[in-house]
């Protein structure tokens, strides 16, 4: 969290920037004059010393430029990096006027009716570390701003291209008619242009988009469909579109091991215990499990109850700064740390001001029909062609699969009944008619005793396993793609769908719980791609 000094509507305030928290946002409340900023999308409070001590009251650890004891002293913290200007207060005899990609820079004396005229240009902010106004450069408002200033204009200044910060090290020129669009290792699509109304309607329709107010850029999940519907708007309207992709690092610490501590603590007994007692699903409890030794073995020279606040907010630090973990694997670690203290040791339901970060929301990869053939092609083996068969043919997750017994496999009614998948619930799915054969063959051979798919001494078949064979048999069908077992399930609901199955009865073979999970995969398919004319295409110039 940050606190930093604005001025809002010709107020002071404090603005507090944190990561989307709903516990926070509910003590932030509890704060009088609090208010919320669609423009700034943050919380912001009157900018007094009473307020700011109750702040600091509510968040101990919230960061803010320098150590106060007052809260006039707090200064505002300002990254724009898009116009040069002055850093001091300097006479200013005319108007300066410069334009760059989204923004349009002010300088002009102070003048009352000035400031009003201003004012009225929606979303236009003064820059107090900067020295200068900032507007919008939507359609129209450098039209009113030489129909206002007129004769007054010293300086009028259109940049062709403008510089900014698409990473943490990395800066690019943008120029003003282009499209930037960068694939993300997070598999989304980051997209930096000039205001466009009809592009950024477009991105408004499209599934999980979120639009980033601090560094003026859309960003969308990746898919083939999203980019060419993109691409295809952005040259009709005769935008230049330039494609990237991020650069994959490989930097990141690896994961404490036995290996790396001495003495490596394993997760207490009562841990375990109490997942088990309060019904955690088997997978839940393994990953938990690791979660938290790898909390108490970095460190493993504390007790465990002696961890403190501090101490697990280094910790979450550590895990993104060094280990460049994912923001589902931060959340779970999270949860599972907070699992041991409330739920474990009873303790009372606490907020830990760690920054949760908000998940990335992705599309998920799907092969296409002759892909998947040229996978089953790959597979010599009968018990492996009849894992990868039924997992695709059946939608099932690869829990379900190895979970399978032989009296879940209904050959007269060519039905697959799967006991207690995600969410504790039970579902019929489809066996396939080209998938029975397979299976009996592979029975006369394997002789299965109880679960359909067994391993050594007749006991369950192995997750690792599965994905080794399905892993293989990508390899060897030459697939590129960022594919997993789970890819085979989301592109059996594809494949339904594409050929005309109506979204309730994919819902149900897929065993979602709302529809709206069901309904992404219509965001996946690039089935008519090839009918599609582009408008551009129809223009006679």
């Amino acid at each position: 969290m940050r606190a930093t000094k604005i001025t809002h509507k010709g107020e002071s305030r404090i603005k507090i920037d944190f990561p989307y928290n709903q516990e926070i946002a509910q003590l932030i409340k509890k704060i009088p004059g609090a208010k919320w900023s669609r423009t700034m999308n943050a919380w912001h409070i009157p900018y007094t010393k009473k307020e700011f001590d109750l702040l600091k009251t509510l968040f101990p650890q919230i960061e803010y430029p320098q150590k106060v004891s007052d809260v006039k002293t707090v200064e505002p913290i300002v990254n724009f990096t898009n116009a040069e200007c002055s850093n001091k207060a300097q006479p200013v005899k005319g108007v300066s006027v410069q334009v760059l990609g989204r923004n349009i820079i002010l300088k002009l004396p102070k003048n009352a009716l000035d400031t009003h005229f201003i004012v009225s240009l929606r979303y236009s902010r003064w820059d107090a570390k900067q020295y200068c106004w900032i507007v919008p450069n939507y359609p129209g408002n450098l039209d009113l701003i030489n129909d206002y200033f007129k004769d007054r204009i010293s300086e009028l200044i259109i940049h062709d291209e403008y510089e900014i910060k698409t990473s943490a090290d990395e800066q690019k020129t943008i120029k003003n008619n282009e499209l930037l669009i960068i694939k993300t290792n997070s598999r989304r699509l980051k997209l930096i242009f000039g205001f466009n109304k009809e592009l950024s309607y477009l991105l408004k329709k499209m599934p999980f988009h979120t639009w980033d107010a601090v560094n003026k850029w859309w960003t969308v999940p990746f898919s083939e469909k999203f980019l060419n519907e993109i691409t295809v708007l952005a040259k009709a309207q005769k935008i230049e579109v330039r494609y990237e992709e991020e650069i994959k690092t490989n930097d990141k610490s690896p994961r404490i091991t036995a290996y790396n501590v001495a003495n490596y603590r394993h997760c207490p007994e009562e841990y375990i215990l109490k997942l088990k007692e309060l019904r955690y699903s088997e997978s839940t409890l393994k990953s938990y499990k690791g979660l938290f030794e790898e909390f108490i073995n970095y460190y493993h020279k504390y007790d465990i109850n002696n961890i403190d606040e501090k101490m697990i907010i280094a910790f979450m630090r550590y895990l993104v700064i060094e280990r460049k973990i994912s923001t589902s694997y931060q959340n779970q670690s999270i949860n599972s740390i907070k699992f041991y203290y409330e739920r474990v040791l009873g303790g009372q339901r606490k907020i830990y001001l760690v920054e949760r970060p908000r998940k990335e929301k992705t599309l998920p990869e799907v092969l296409s029909e002759q892909e998947i053939v040229s996978v089953i092609r790959q597979i010599d083996n009968i018990k492996h062609k009849a894992i990868v068969l039924l997992i695709y043919s059946a939608g099932l997750r690869l829990s379900e699969v190895v979970n399978l017994k032989i009296k879940d496999i209904d050959s007269e009614r060519m039905k697959v009944f799967v006991q207690q998948a995600k969410g504790r619930k039970d579902r019929y799915t489809s066996l396939s008619k080209k998938v029975l054969p397979v299976l009996r063959q592979y029975f006369i051979e394997y002789k299965p005793k109880e679960w359909l798919f067994e391993g050594a001494k007749g006991r369950q078949y192995s997750v690792s396993s599965v994905q080794t064979t399905v892993k293989d048999a990508y390899a060897k069908a030459g697939i590129k793609k960022k594919v997993s077992t789970h890819t085979l399930r989301h592109s059996f609901a594809t494949h339904l769908l594409e050929n005309g199955t109506d979204l309730r009865y994919i819902q149900s073979l897929m065993g979602h719980e709302s529809s709206k999970t069901t309904e992404i995969y219509t965001h996946i398919t690039t089935k008519g791609f090839d009918q599609i004319q582009n408008p551009l295409d129809k223009l006679d110039f």
